[in-house]
């Protein structure tokens, strides 16, 4: 039962989606088969030659990296090998041969620290002098005001972006005049056409109006802008540095310094929630979050659902599971949710186990299960109502999983913490204390339930007007109150 289905790529979600990169790394045939296939495709003859040259970093066969590759073992060829073939499948030959001429770079000599954030720009701010700019920003009375993104390229299937073009989308639609600036930290060029282009083939990013440029320090916004928002912890930053005086606010989906360990990338992370800027937040908690640990200004919008994708179709029986599988999203807890999983399968070895988010075929898992990869948008719903539970591990911010899978009649359970209930308190969420042997009861609890069909029905009936429209209309009125001073 563990056949890997493999929908062609396209369509991601928002947040913490199902539609995501995949993992898998072929070897031997497979991988000279796709190598094959790589240098019929379209990339330039200058990436193909760079992403060939990245395959022999790869291996260690030149200079120094042979002696990487004897200190570091088969292991190590393996895992290089992995992440130049994943690049290219899911950033495509450009960023392989990008990844491929930095590796080779650092390989060549000695190495320069490399964060989100250019460090040039992380030197360059000191929060604990504010300028007049932030602390005195230009207010906007009445009428349409001349927004700036700040952020990362976005991804075919970053999920993240995704929810914040939605709410980029949702300030167009009010009359806002958007403008998207792109940041990246380091040398590597932006590739502005090649992001116009995937957002235009993408039936998971809203057409925008917003023009699209890479943000430049010495340049900075346009000066007519009136609002910039940083929409990640490294985009804080430019937006700090900009020597506009429009009104800083913060677009924050996630607590990310919890994405890292103590160290650099924590503290300049935190550091941002320090910047004197207006928080939006996804959800309650971040909101609470912000105003208590940081004294920050933060409004939030709540988690809603969109019921065009997700809906009730199966009015019977439920004969399987589901589990948000993201071995390389820590704050998912995937090694967590296979000590669950395992212990479920002891107690219900005939319920399918459905395992989606990521490509797990390259991991040692001790049950049965079916791994489902990455979906498409449009194939999630069918997969939800064939489940009767969904495992939801949420360590930072919740998930919008709990919400889509009620959508479909699925009871999600999530481990407990302010952090989730803060973001819903839906009482059909079945929220657990983190014990794998007591959730994978619960699973079973879930699954054996004799109103298990009523309880689906209901549980959908919940969130039906949980909508994106009317957290829409609540991120634009504290956008607006903040715009107005």
């Amino acid at each position: 039962m563990t056949t890997a289905t493999r929908p062609s790529a396209g369509a991601g979600m928002v947040l913490d989606h199902i539609a995501v990169d995949r993992e898998a790394a072929p070897c031997g045939r497979a991988r000279e088969r796709h190598m094959g296939a790589l240098l019929q495709s379209g990339g330039s003859a200058a990436d193909r030659r760079a992403f060939l040259t990245a395959e022999v970093y790869a291996v260690g066969s030149i200079g120094n990296l042979v002696t990487k590759a004897v200190r570091g073992g088969p292991r190590l060829v393996a895992r290089k090998a992995r992440t130049a073939v994943v690049l290219v499948r899911s950033q495509g030959v450009g960023s392989a041969a990008r990844y491929a001429r930095s590796k080779l770079a650092s390989a060549a000599g000695a190495q320069a620290p490399t964060l989100l954030v250019a460090m040039e720009d992380a030197a360059a701010v000191d929060w604990t002098e504010l300028p007049a700019r932030i602390t005195d920003p230009v207010t906007v009375k009445s009428g349409p005001a001349r927004i700036a993104w700040i952020m990362s390229p976005p991804g075919r299937e970053s999920g993240g972006h995704q929810n914040l073009f939605r709410f980029i989308d949702f300030a167009e639609r009010a009359g806002h005049d958007c403008r998207i600036y792109l940041y990246q930290a380091g040398q590597r060029p932006i590739d502005v056409a090649g992001v116009r282009s995937m957002l235009e083939r993408s039936e998971a990013y809203p057409r925008l109006r917003a023009s699209i440029e890479v943000w430049d320090r010495e340049l900075g916004v346009a000066e007519d802008t009136q609002a910039i928002f940083a929409t990640g912890w490294e985009t804080a930053y430019p937006s700090f540095l900009d020597a506009s005086r429009a009104k800083r606010l913060y677009f924050v989906q996630d607590f990310e310094p919890s994405f890292y360990p103590l160290g650099s990338e924590a503290i300049l992370a935190e550091n941002t929630y320090r910047f004197g800027f207006h928080a939006i937040t996804a959800g309650g908690w971040l909101a609470h979050k912000l105003r208590t640990d940081y004294g920050m200004q933060a409004d939030h919008f709540d988690f809603a659902v969109d019921k065009r994708h997700y809906h009730l179709t199966n009015d019977g029986a439920r004969d399987e599971i589901f589990f948000y599988a993201r071995p390389v999203t820590p704050r998912r807890a995937f090694e967590f949710g296979l000590l669950v999983l395992n212990d479920f399968a002891k107690m219900r070895p005939d319920v399918t186990i459905n395992l989606a988010g990521w490509d797990v075929s390259n991991w040692r898992i001790p049950f049965k299960y079916r791994n489902l990869a990455s979906l498409q948008l449009s194939e999630l719903n069918a997969v939800y109502n064939r489940c009767g539970a969904g495992l939801v591990m949420s360590l930072s911010n919740m998930s919008l999983l709990p919400l889509e899978l009620m959508s479909s009649g699925v009871t999600p359970v999530v481990n407990d913490g302010p952090n989730n209930r803060m973001v819903s308190d839906n009482p059909y969420i079945e929220y657990m204390p983190a014990s794998p042997l007591a959730i994978a009861r619960k699973l079973v609890e879930v699954i054996e339930r004799p109103d298990a069909i009523e309880r689906s029905r209901a549980m959908s009936a919940s969130v039906k007007g949980v909508d994106w429209e009317e957290s829409g209309r609540v991120f634009l009125s504290a956008l607006e109150a903040a715009l107005r001073g």
